[in-house]
């Protein structure tokens, strides 16, 4: 009998525990609680379709992140100076992100609908 396998995808949730604490009343937090929607994957049995198209999602979402990091740079840089690099770095990341969940999205509609 096999053990029962832990979908480490659903970890990505207790990041939604930063907007819930707070951290002094900044309102910034609250957009951590986004990542509640990865709470549903401690519930899916990880097998080798869902791995396949994991890695699907963040080949597709690592290639947005690196696009778009480049002119995201130019553009803050140009308009914010040294400060803009940090800011660029920070909206290539939120790019990955999106970018990734809209696609992981896609593939387990696809994966349903057959």
């Amino acid at each position: 009998m096999r053990k029962k396998q832990i979908n480490y995808l659903g970890f990505v949730s207790l990041l939604s525990l930063l907007a819930l604490l707070g951290f002094g009343g900044n309102r910034g937090f609250f957009g951590f609680l986004g990542f509640l929607a990865y709470a549903r994957y401690f519930n899916i049995l990880p097998d080798e379709l869902f791995m396949e198209n994991l890695r699907k999602s963040c080949t597709v979402a690592s290639m947005a992140q690196l696009l778009s990091l480049l002119p995201l740079m130019f553009g803050f840089y140009m308009f914010m100076g040294n400060r803009g690099t940090g800011v660029a770095f920070a909206m290539a990341f939120v790019v990955f992100l999106v970018v990734f969940s809209v696609v992981l999205v896609y593939y387990e509609l696809k994966e349903s609908k057959a």
